[in-house]
């Protein structure tokens, strides 16, 4: 079969000549081999038939035969002419090997497997633009003869040489082909194929009825997203990672280095690792949750493997990027394999470049194209142990041939969901759907927080539908007194505040500052830092939020970490900043001071003062914010314009009425409890769960699995994402980044990503679209220090002149 490729020839990025594209059999093979590999991984999916991994196997082995015509070859490049658009799709000519191998199956079976092969590159229903047509539309109306045009010529010695060597490997690895190999030509082939692709049709072409989406719709996505996966693992050539990095004596390393320094497991982390199912883990910060949820994971493990035969993935989900990249780094530590662990976000390859650059300073251009391989592993499942944002899981819920495989991949799976307080009540929706499903599909789900509300956990109970395990410290174990609350009517920016943070740092203080927005964190920091820098030195006072260059953000968080993170010895400084300090940063300072806002956000920036119980009870000053409405927000009231009036004025009434008392930390979920009581949290409980609902009913009852959804990547991107740009005055240096890296364009990109700065979604309006360097460019005054400011030469009715980002 030296004569048949899968592949256009290969490119090096150096400029050598190209290699000829893989050969057919061995991108088959491969394939077959990837589907064997994803299967020892997955293992057995609650509800699914005995046969699903033999379907798999079969449509993986077949799912490219197709390509043995002479217009695909001669696409590629792999004929005398020159290359030319063939126009047809190969997959639905590798149907007819569907009928001509399997013949001794049950017509179900091999529709199930034709599904597969046929939808692993396009939809089958639905709208698309004429470049990427559903097949049904493209196909549908052809009469057997018409269909048979399409596909001609073919060599008849490549069709009975390919026919032979399917079937031989097919019995070579105890798949249900027929026992003799039948006798081929190109004209049986299109009739099989036609045949198979009008049962398609009446199978597919409309939506399930009511009793077949529970299973049948379930089915048909994960087994597409089995065969999509194992035809990347193979293009890819990469390997599926088989040592878990959380190993099987976790717990007993744990408990070694905590007894070298006269500790030992707290009651929670022990509860925590004797849970077998689901969790809730409510403790206080720094009281070891995230250990206690690798040694409750590590369980689920053991549970999982020995249920289902697979190797269970591990997801420990957080809602903020730098929140990921911190953690990525602590487990990294923690589990000793710093190489071994995914991190599943957008800018995946800028963390990966970033701690290449700083761990070795190797040449930027070699460490981008490392950058790029770890980013691509994680992008083909290939890590057991992942850290990311929840879209990126919840994009298997858009289905089809390139979301499916996220859904099969987390089958069997654990996840560790970490702050899910901090989603609003549309997204905390949408993931209470997606847990479900992923109960559903034999996963373990554990929800950790220093602020557990009773109101959530009955949501995530109920989303579950199955026992969940609530873990706590026991009442014996004292809860530490970290916090001294005091309120002030005077807002975090008025001169009695800030004389007020002159004062303490004049004591040789660390003081935090916490600001409900970008525009308050910049004045607070202009208004403190001098007077900090003058008493304690340049490096002494800090300001973080959003809205930076990465180069520069990294480099702050750098210093942060430097002069305030968690068990260094205690300096006096200065650091403001806004909600990106809330959960981010594994940082301790003497006290703090912050604008009103929702309780839950409140007691997670009081985590950040007296962190690790050293010092006696340090003040945590809560400030009256100025309530106002947004732009085209409509009448409705936020707190400094960013957090809803009503949970806020509901925080600040009880945090007054503990005015200058100590925070006892069992208490806070009563308070918790007191706020999601009321006509507020009754709504959004209400609201919540009016999202789970559309979410499961719009996505996830998968009653039209094949049908087009790119259509909704777009505005599903829109409620994760948000946008970036460059400053125009960096276009320059963009553009000599993009062509740093000489022998691969993709290695400069990622190095230009460097100028980009982080943009809500709704500012696409502020920026402009250079075409030739493909990247949104921002007119704006911008400080590496105080980050983005003002932006310039915009309708006054798009952005106030003057007002900061």
């Amino acid at each position: 079969m030296t004569d048949l490729r899968a592949k256009s020839p290969a490119v090096p990025d150096n400029g050598q000549p190209a290699s000829p594209g893989e050969l057919l059999t061995s991108h088959l093979e491969n394939t077959l081999h990837a589907a064997q590999h994803i299967q020892a991984r997955v293992g057995r999916i609650p509800g699914l038939p005995d046969a699903f991994w033999t379907w798999v196997a079969l449509a993986a082995l077949l799912h490219d035969a197709g390509k043995l015509p002479y217009g695909f070859q001669r696409m590629i490049g792999n004929t005398p002419e020159r290359p030319h658009v063939w126009g047809e799709r190969h997959e639905v000519l590798s149907l007819g090997f569907i009928g001509h191998l399997l013949g001794g199956l049950p017509i179900s079976e091999r529709r199930w497997i034709a599904t597969a092969v046929a939808g692993h590159h396009r939809a089958f229903t639905g709208t698309s633009d004429a470049r990427r047509l559903p097949l049904f539309t493209q196909y549908g109306s052809d009469s057997p003869e018409e269909f048979a045009t399409r596909f001609h010529p073919a060599s008849p010695e490549h069709l009975h040489r390919l026919i032979t060597w399917l079937h031989n490997t097919a019995q070579a690895h105890d798949l249900p082909v027929d026992t003799t190999i039948p006798a081929a030509n190109l004209g049986e082939l299109t009739k099989h194929a036609h045949q198979l692709f009008e049962e398609l049709m009446d199978h597919w072409s409309h939506p399930l009825d009511f009793e077949e989406t529970e299973s049948t719709g379930l089915l048909a996505v994960l087994l597409l997203g089995a065969v999509t996966m194992a035809d990347h693992l193979s293009s890819a050539h990469a390997p599926l990672h088989q040592q878990h990095p959380l190993t099987r004596n976790y717990h007993a390393r744990l408990a070694q280095r905590l007894a070298a320094m006269g500790h030992a497991l707290r009651p929670q982390q022990q509860a925590a690792g004797d849970t077998h199912g689901h969790m809730l883990l409510r403790s206080w910060t720094a009281s070891g949750k995230t250990e206690a949820s690798l040694l409750w994971a590590r369980t689920q493990i053991n549970d999982l493997a020995a249920s289902t035969g697979g190797i269970p993935r591990v997801f420990y989900i957080l809602p903020y990027l730098a929140s990921i990249n911190a953690m990525t780094d602590r487990l990294g530590s923690e589990l000793q394999t710093p190489h071994g662990i995914g991190v599943a976000h957008s800018k995946a390859a800028s963390y990966h470049l970033a701690r290449s650059l700083d761990s070795c300073g190797q040449d930027r251009a070699d460490a981008a194209g490392k950058a790029h391989s770890r980013a691509a592993a994680t992008k083909n499942f290939l890590e057991l142990l992942r850290v990311g944002t929840p879209y990126q899981l919840l994009r298997g819920a858009l289905a089809g041939p390139a979301h499916s495989s996220i859904l099969t991949d987390s089958a069997n799976s654990v996840f560790i969901l970490d702050e899910l307080h901090a989603f609003d009540a549309r997204r905390l929706g949408m993931i209470l759907a997606m847990m479900r499903l992923w109960a559903r599909m034999g996963g373990r789900v554990a929800i950790l927080s220093a602020t557990l509300p009773t109101a959530l956990t009955e949501l995530v109970s109920n989303a579950l539908q199955q026992p969940v395990t609530l873990i706590e410290p026991p009442p014996a174990v004292a809860a530490p007194a970290r916090h001294l609350i005091h309120t002030r009517t005077a807002h975090l920016t008025d001169e009695a505040s800030l004389a007020e943070m002159r004062e303490r740092l004049t004591e040789g203080r660390s003081v935090l500052v916490i600001a409900n927005n970008v525009k308050d964190a910049i004045l607070l920091y202009e208004a403190l830092a001098p007077l900090c820098v003058e008493l304690h030195g340049k490096d002494s006072a800090y300001l973080l939020h959003s809205r930076y260059r990465r180069m520069d953000r990294s480099a702050t968080e750098a210093g942060i970490l430097n002069r305030f993170e968690a068990g260094r010895p205690r300096l006096p400084g200065l650091l403001v900043g806004t909600q990106a300090l809330e959960v981010s940063l594994n940082i301790d300072l003497d006290l703090c001071h912050t604008s009103a806002a929702d309780l839950e956000a409140l007691l997670q920036r009081f985590g950040r003062a007296n962190r690790l119980g050293a010092l006696p009870p340090v003040p945590v000053i809560v400030h009256q914010p100025a309530y106002t409405t947004r732009r085209a927000g409509g009448p409705a009231l936020w707190a400094d314009g960013v957090y809803e009036e009503d949970p806020t004025r509901l925080a600040w009434d009880i945090l007054t009425q503990h005015n200058g008392e100590t925070v006892d930390e069992r208490i806070t979920t009563t308070w918790l409890d007191e706020v999601y009581a009321s006509a507020w949290g009754k709504q959004w409980h209400t609201t919540v769960q009016n999202h789970q609902r559309d979410f499961e009913e719009a996505f996830l009852s998968f009653e039209t699995p094949f049908d087009d959804r790119s259509a909704l990547a777009e505005s599903f991107d829109a409620q994760f994402d948000g946008t970036e740009a460059i400053l125009a005055h960096d276009l320059d240096d963009y553009a000599a980044a993009l062509t740093e890296a000489t022998d691969n364009p993709r290695n400069g990109r990622l190095l230009a990503d460097e100028y980009l700065i982080p943009l809500p979604h709704w500012s696409g309006a502020l920026t402009r679209y250079e075409q030739q360097l493909r990247v949104r460019v921002i007119d704006a005054e911008y400080d590496p220090v105080l980050g983005l400011l003002t932006v310039h030469g915009l309708p006054q009715q798009t952005y106030q002149p003057g007002e900061v980002l």
